[in-house]
């Protein structure tokens, strides 16, 4: 059996950066999920997108936010969207920026790919504060 290479100093702070933005939550639970067969791509995504992309200090969290909101409306990767909106609370992209994104989305990519992606923004947003009403109510 071989032993698992050691992660690198960029999936460190990929795996900081991914928490950061998407919650600790939802990072657990990814973890907690992979199996043998996933976890390559884990890896992968937690030190490219996370450690080298998401973690470079030229843009804001709320720009990258609102930047990979859009191109994902605009490839139709619908389960992303969703779950790019709600991680706007941890990186202070607003509805208001969301709808700017969409809007770009609708001319530079079609209004079908942004209508969509509206429709799946709103309903996020609208668990988002259902679940911060439910929050404050305890």
């Amino acid at each position: 059996m071989s032993q698992a290479p050691e992660k690198s100093p960029r999936y460190h702070q990929g795996m900081a950066t991914r928490r950061s933005v998407l919650g600790d939550s939802y990072v657990d639970q990814a973890q907690k999920s992979k199996t043998a067969f996933d976890e390559p791509f884990q890896d992968l995504i937690t030190e490219a997108a996370w450690g080298h992309v998401w973690s470079r200090p030229t843009w804001t969290k709320r720009e990258r936010s609102m930047v990979t909101i859009a191109l994902l409306a605009a490839l139709g990767h619908h389960d992303e969207v969703a779950m790019h909106v709600r991680a706007t609370k941890n990186t202070g992209a607003t509805p208001d920026d969301i709808m700017e994104a969409l809007l770009h989305v609708a001319i530079y990519a079609g209004v079908p790919a942004a209508n969509h992606a509206i429709k799946i923004a709103r309903n996020a947003l609208q668990q988002m504060e259902a679940d911060s009403e439910r929050e404050e109510g305890r």
